[in-house]
């Protein structure tokens, strides 16, 4: 099996059932604000690649481009010497290992750096600001549940009493197998029946540090329940339902019409009923959630405010409490414009950190509350950076073919099409608008007398040819011009190569096909030379929808990549960025590609050393999470093949040959294969 076993498949039909695993809801996006393109150098060089591809606005020191052009991670030795190591030096090692593309390759210096810079500026914050509480993070298990991301997290978190967050049973079960540190929380969110109480409270019992959210109103006389059948007081945090909305993609998970949390009248009857019971005195957290992925920090501030608001009157209300665990929301600025796009935040971890600590540090003061424990439920922002899923590109379609050979006219050929030839052969730099407009007119007209009978298919075919070949040629003239006129600019959008690369955007990159989700895509290799092709990367699942639409841009989002022109055998990989975060939880068998091979690298003396290595899914694998047994296949394929000896259709070696052949298929890779 893959490292994702299950049962079956998660089956996402369309996007908008997949905005509904999301938890997406429609929302107006703020519009990203423009940055100017430098011109480059002519002869380019590895800088120039750098700040085309915008590495150093969303790299985060964490990615570079060597001298000799190859994109490189920086790693950190174990005598704590960082070393910026080539990708392209790592898909050739492991190629001759035996490992091919699609690789996922996950960093876990990244991950301990994150989680570095996440207690150090809350640190530093508390410190400077003369906060007198402390800082717990918390892992939201969701993000990515795999289990190196979770253990390493636990381990190299100890330092920080860094805890974990589950929001249901089976989290709760992983969770509660890894955590070993009575001071780091453990937060229990979600639904939550008797067996979810049970274990939760037997975990308390046992000195785990763990807190059951109340979600709904109904939750509460079933944990009360259970805790007094147990004899345990349970340790109880409510999460309120804010007023403040949030903002980028998920900007419904707050406000009013939030579905999860309880509003103002509800957080009171909560009070209510524990004081009736005499167990007030076990509410102790105050939990909220703005959404994942907050791009502007004006919304994060005024909803902190709110709930700072709540926390206070909790604890006039004679709730002990004692934490404010502000949830998610902490956001990667994945196309590094450092603005509130949704794919980018107006704030470093460093402003997100003195704010949340100033905000609660004043009002509670002026308030006469004790400083709470802050807690922040960063997922995101911990793991996207960690994981780089790098292919190879297997075949190239240029434009419409406008590359090829241009054929013969013939003898005979119709007047439009010789208009159409001379056309071609006349075009210079200073008729580009006027080629232009000709070229369109004759291929019109030529498709006209087609659909008449008066022209042959060979004689438009051949018209097609030329066609795209002029505006091959008008495209190349345009992008050397410092203005384009209006009605040339649209050609130039069109006129993009289609790179076939050797994964699955539905399996690897879910994000970028449901919710448009910008990442990080750049070859990793010849970046001393100016990549000459405008691309669209396409999968190799049969779906139209198989492809990454969108790309950084400094000015804009762009539609298409810039890429070098793959030559002859050539091993071209391309990788995507920053996909640590809910891309392989939520990834989907579509077409039954299934999981990437995946190897985990950090340095040792001075070397990459390569550890936990998966196999991908084999085709058994993916057969398997839909219900077809490989024996019966296997069986039923045999039948199928003595038949055809019995009919003389094939001899018993051909049977053999089949046999072996179909064997080998179940248990080979479910990408291409080289």
């Amino acid at each position: 099996m893959g490292r994702n076993e299950r049962p079956g498949p998660a089956l996402i039909a369309s996007r908008e059932g997949y905005r509904s695993i999301h938890s997406l809801h429609p929302a107006t996006m703020p519009q990203r604000k423009t940055q100017p393109i430098r011109r480059k150098v002519r002869n380019w060089t590895a800088a120039d690649s750098a700040e085309l591809y915008c590495v150093p606005d969303w790299g985060n020191d964490f990615f570079g481009v060597s001298r000799n052009g190859e994109t490189t991670v920086r790693l950190i030795d174990s005598n704590d010497e960082p070393r910026h190591v080539s990708l392209a030096s790592l898909m050739k090692e492991l190629s001759e290992r035996g490992t091919e593309a699609p690789i996922l390759l996950r960093f876990r210096d990244l991950l301990r750096a994150r989680l570095d810079e996440l207690n150090r500026s809350f640190s530093n914050a508390i410190r400077k600001l003369d906060y007198r509480g402390n800082y717990r993070g918390v892992y939201p298990i969701k993000v990515n549940q795999q289990r190196h991301i979770v253990e390493e997290i636990v381990s190299y978190g100890a330092r920080y009493h860094y805890g974990l967050e589950a929001g249901s049973k089976p989290e709760l079960i992983a969770a509660m197998a890894y955590m070993q540190d009575g001071e780091a929380f453990l937060m229990c969110n979600g639904y939550k029946d008797d067996e979810f109480i049970d274990l939760a409270l037997m975990g308390q019992r046992m000195g785990l540090n763990i807190y059951l959210i109340l979600e709904m109103p109904n939750e509460l006389p079933a944990i009360l329940k259970r805790a007094e059948k147990l004899g345990i007081e349970p340790n109880l945090g409510v999460r309120v339902r804010l007023s403040a909305k949030g903002a980028g993609h998920w900007s419904e998970s707050a406000g009013d019409k939030s579905v999860f949390g309880l509003n103002t009248a509800q957080v009171i009857e909560v009070v209510d009923h524990l004081k009736e019971v005499n167990k007030l005195h076990c509410l102790k957290v105050l939990h909220y959630h703005q959404g994942s992925q907050i791009p502007n920090i004006s919304i994060i501030r005024e909803a902190l405010s709110e709930a700072c608001r709540m926390y206070i009157d909790l604890v006039r209300e004679g709730a002990p409490m004692g934490t404010l665990d502000m949830g998610g929301g902490l956001a990667v600025d994945y196309d590094g414009s450092q603005t509130n796009f949704h794919s980018s935040c107006n704030y470093t971890v460093e402003e997100y950190a003195r704010d949340v600590v100033e905000i609660v540090g004043e009002m509670c003061t002026r308030s006469g509350v004790a400083h709470p424990t802050l807690v922040t439920e960063s997922g995101r922002a911990v793991s996207a950076y960690h994981s780089v899923l790098v292919f190879n590109i297997l075949d190239v379609t240029s434009t419409q073919g406008y590359n090829g050979a241009l054929p013969k006219l013939p003898d005979n050929a119709s007047e439009v099409l010789v208009a159409l030839d001379e056309t071609y052969r006349m075009l210079t730099r200073k008729n580009i608008q006027e080629s232009y407009n000709d070229a369109n007119y004759y291929r019109d007209t030529l498709r006209m007398q087609f659909s008449y009978g008066n022209v042959s298919l060979r004689e438009r075919g051949i018209g097609e040819a030329i066609y795209w070949r002029i505006m091959g040629l008008i495209a190349r003239r345009i992008a050397e011009m410092s203005e384009i006129p209006e009605d040339l600019k649209e050609l130039s959008d069109n006129m993009v190569d289609f790179y076939y690369g050797n994964f699955s955007l539905f399996q690897s990159l879910p994000d970028s096909w449901a919710i448009d989700q910008l990442f990080p895509v750049m070859p990793i290799q010849r970046l001393c030379e100016r990549p000459t092709q405008k691309c669209v990367l396409v999968d190799i699942t049969c779906d139209c929808d198989g492809k990454v639409a969108q790309y950084i841009d400094r000015e804009d989002v762009a539609r298409s990549l810039p890429l070098h022109e793959v030559e002859g055998d050539e091993q071209y990989y391309v990788a995507v960025f920053l996909v640590g975060a809910y891309q392989e939880t939520l990834g989907d068998i579509h077409n039954l590609l299934g999981d990437t091979n995946v190897v985990s690298v950090h340095l040792e003396n001075g070397r990459p050393v390569f550890t936990d290595e998966e196999e991908g899914d084999c085709v058994a694998d993916v057969l398997s999470y839909v219900k077809y047994d490989a024996k019966e296949l296997v069986q039923r394929f045999r039948t199928l093949a003595e038949q055809a000896v019995e009919g003389g259709r094939i001899t018993p070696r051909q049977r053999r040959e089949a046999l072996e052949a179909y064997r080998d298929g179940l248990n080979g890779y479910t990408y291409y294969e080289l």
